[in-house]
């Protein structure tokens, strides 16, 4: 008797090749997510930045920061969106899936307090927040507010 040889894969063979493939794919897939969220962050960072020059500019032009969320008051600890005509009050600014609200947390005359409060999908991921003095701080454990350590845009 002679058997003919079959070529081809044993269903052992096929579940292992599988099996590592589930492994790879539930290592990768958490590690792709966090990448997503820190360029969204990143976009929301360089947003801040375009958003403080907007009030240079502002502050350049009037003589004082008051207006540039709308009224001509001043603005303590409240999320206030900026005046249309100076900055957008979403990011990314380009785009059509917006992640972050842009707000004015603390108006003064002559400072200011920024904020890109997370929302969507990456909601739950802390504020950013940039002051007129350049310090910046994000509230990394998401305790909605900046605690010791938080004072930097980085982990």
């Amino acid at each position: 008797m002679h058997y003919k040889k079959t070529k081809g894969f044993t269903l052992i063979e096929l579940m292992i090749v599988v099996a590592i493939i589930g492994i790879i794919a539930a290592i990768a897939y958490p590690s792709y997510l966090e990448q997503v969220k820190s360029t969204r962050r990143g976009d929301a960072q360089g947003a801040l930045m375009s958003f403080a020059s907007a009030m240079e500019r502002y502050y350049t032009q009037n003589g004082d920061y008051l207006g540039a969320a709308g009224s001509g008051s001043a603005i303590s600890a409240t999320l206030t969106a900026p005046n249309a005509s100076v900055f957008p009050s979403e990011a990314p600014v380009d785009g059509s899936t917006k992640f972050y609200d842009l707000r004015v947390y603390d108006l003064q005359s002559n400072s200011f307090i920024l904020r890109a409060i997370p929302k969507g999908a990456q909601a739950g991921d802390g504020f950013l927040q940039l002051s007129s003095t350049g310090a910046r701080a994000w509230d990394q454990n998401n305790a909605s507010g900046i605690e010791a350590g938080e004072d930097t845009w980085s982990k």
